[in-house]
């Protein structure tokens, strides 16, 4: 069985930069609206089969996975930034109140990540392309790195001190704490990567 380690499907993917994931995605079978119906999940197959995961291939063993991330950037007032939030991973009170940044899930999630920023034309659009490629490969004692811990830092003091419902996406200046599923009432939380962060991490 092949294996695709991350940097090997990193190097992949940016041989696909600046081109259409529609067009690709049509080539190589992978359905997106031929049914009248878009296929939700259509930008994310055809970015693992670009990645070089196909059929019979296989992460990296001995924990190093990864997980590809598509996120849509547009233009707003002629800049280039991202469109909305990406979740991170859901909060489990527990592991939150237990674990340090460097010892989270958060931060474990965040090194997997491939953030593949992705141009977006509007609700249905028929062209997706792809703008960059990357990870999040800052050491841990970059600053950028020792904010996000800030962040954790005041979101996991905000949970012990105040309790969990307490968390709001109003915290944290790189990642917020916030509802995942239907908003206001929602027992659950997630790690949420701002669109700063995001813009951030992929240097566009």
């Amino acid at each position: 069985m092949k294996i695709i380690t991350r940097a090997t499907a990193i190097s992949n993917l940016k041989k696909y930069i600046r081109q259409d994931l529609r067009r690709l995605a049509l080539k190589y079978g992978v359905t997106t609206y031929e049914t009248g119906k878009q296929n939700k999940g259509w930008k994310g197959l055809i970015l693992e089969r670009l990645a070089g995961l196909e059929t019979n291939v296989s992460k990296a063993p001995n924990g190093l996975t990864y997980e590809l991330k598509s996120v849509s950037f547009h233009y707003v007032k002629d800049k280039l930034v991202p469109k909305e939030t990406m979740a991170i991973t859901m909060i489990n009170p527990g592991e939150l109140k237990a674990n340090s940044f460097f010892e989270s899930h958060c931060w474990s999630k965040l090194k997997s990540i491939i953030f593949c920023a992705v141009m977006w034309y509007g609700e249905n659009s028929e062209k997706a392309e792809l703008l960059e490629v990357t990870s999040l490969d800052f050491s841990k004692a970059d600053e950028l790195i020792l904010e996000v811990k800030a962040d954790y830092d005041f979101i996991r003091h905000k949970l012990i001190t105040q309790g969990f419902k307490s968390l709001t996406g109003e915290d944290g200046k790189w990642i917020q704490a916030r509802t995942k599923g239907l908003g206001h009432g929602s027992e659950t939380r997630a790690f949420y990567a701002r669109p700063i962060f995001i813009k951030k991490i992929l240097g566009i």
